[in-house]
């Protein structure tokens, strides 16, 4: 039995007085709801991702189904996601009626496969969903040819991607629709919130109508305006603005992301040298175009099966340091399991690898205020926690 006073978990939110400040400024303001806050961190952050618009939401899932909803998918339609994804990924495909298609990914990169992308699309085929694992960047050049090639949309699920790069460029930069995150655990965070980001104009102006009811002005256009102006609601919408509170926390946020997602490379870089001498721990595996922004640190444990990766997780959480499952296979959950009663989803293919990432990895503590001394004492207690889990050997 390890005693320790220690207790380390597994993401932390990196706040100090810039977010204090602008919280404080925002209370005082009077503007509490969807205002000018929004207006300018919306304006800031297509400009980090190299978007030409961005449209700030309460969610990721709200931004994933307003996206889906934007292009008319609907009942009938089929959008390609990949299982090995957390299910907020899915769901929304679900929401807007349509039937997700869960097709199988790259075992290195966790990634969607594009081979399976290819093979999966029917004539009913409307979208396909590339998810950005943990801000590991999906081959979108692959991806986007076939969809090209099939005349279908490319929704990203980017929630996890800010501060990554593909091929040089920002995730966000491929004038895609891009679905973000910013939720405690991601890179950056303002508590609750989500943002689409788009080079389209006109979609992103009906973007803005249907995050609030439909309505064709915003209130700080009325607030603003010399004349009294009475809005119209020229189609029906939805409830999904996010707060001036939020997105104060996020203008504090953006100026900060190249030295979160630094930061976060240094730590994900000190697991890696550690692990290189672990032959039960498989190190991540970017391809060379990606530029990963070590949202989390995911491993994969060789030698275990769900039983002893579970025991691994519950041997550090008696050693007081957070760990957690590290990728679900959405296909394995009562909603999404593939059945022939099961008329909601649908799988294409084998989905042998994201079987075998559900049971086999796992997601260790990473954050920027992580202490070298802290992070030395999670490497310090992995290989007797694979032990008691019996995962630090090959099943004899």
């Amino acid at each position: 039995m390890v005693v320790t006073s220690r207790n380390i978990p597994v993401a932390r939110p990196s706040f100090d007085a810039d977010e204090e400040r602008e919280l404080l400024d925002a209370l005082r303001s009077g503007w509490v709801t969807q205002g000018p806050r929004v207006a300018e961190f919306e304006k800031r952050f297509a400009a980090v991702v190299e978007a030409e618009h961005a449209v700030a939401l309460s969610s990721c899932t709200t931004a994933l189904f307003l996206a889906l909803h934007s292009l008319g998918i609907g009942p009938g339609d089929e959008v390609i996601v990949p299982s090995l994804t957390f299910i907020a990924s899915v769901n929304p495909i679900v929401h807007v009626g349509a039937v997700p298609v869960l097709v199988d990914v790259d075992p290195e990169s966790f990634n969607i496969a594009p081979q399976r992308v290819a093979e999966a699309i029917t004539p009913r085929t409307r979208a396909v969903m590339p998810v950005h694992q943990l801000g590991h960047p999906a081959d979108l050049e692959a991806i986007q040819k076939i969809a090209n090639d099939a005349a279908i949309a490319v929704v990203e699920d980017s929630a996890c991607a800010v501060g990554a790069r593909y091929r040089g460029r920002p995730i966000g930069a491929s004038g895609n629709l891009n679905c973000w995150s910013f939720h405690p655990r991601k890179v950056l965070v303002t508590g609750e919130g989500g943002m689409i980001t788009t080079n389209d104009a006109d979609v992103a102006t009906r973007l803005r109508r249907l995050r609030h009811q439909g309505m064709s002005i915003s209130d700080v256009e009325r607030d603003s305006a010399d004349e009294i102006l009475t809005e119209e609601y020229p189609e029906v919408g939805f409830n999904f603005r996010m707060s001036d509170l939020h997105a104060a926390l996020g203008l504090a946020q953006l100026p900060k992301l190249d030295r979160l997602v630094a930061r976060r490379r240094e730590l994900a870089a000190r697991y890696d040298a550690a692990f290189a001498e672990i032959d039960a721990i498989a190190r991540p595996e970017p391809p060379p175009s990606a530029e990963p922004n070590q949202q989390s640190y995911i491993a994969r444990l060789r030698h275990a099966d769900r039983a002893s990766r579970d025991a691994f997780l519950n041997a550090m959480k008696r050693r007081r340091v957070a760990t957690r499952r590290g990728l679900m296979a959405v296909h394995r959950e009562r909603p999404y399991r593939i059945a022939p009663d099961n008329d909601r989803v649908r799988a294409a293919g084998p989905l042998h690898h994201s079987e075998l990432a559900d049971a086999q990895t796992v997601i260790l503590p990473l954050y920027p205020e992580l202490s070298e001394a802290d992070q030395d004492y999670v490497i310090e207690q992995i290989p007797a926690a694979l032990e008691e889990a019996g995962a630090l050997e090959p099943a004899r």
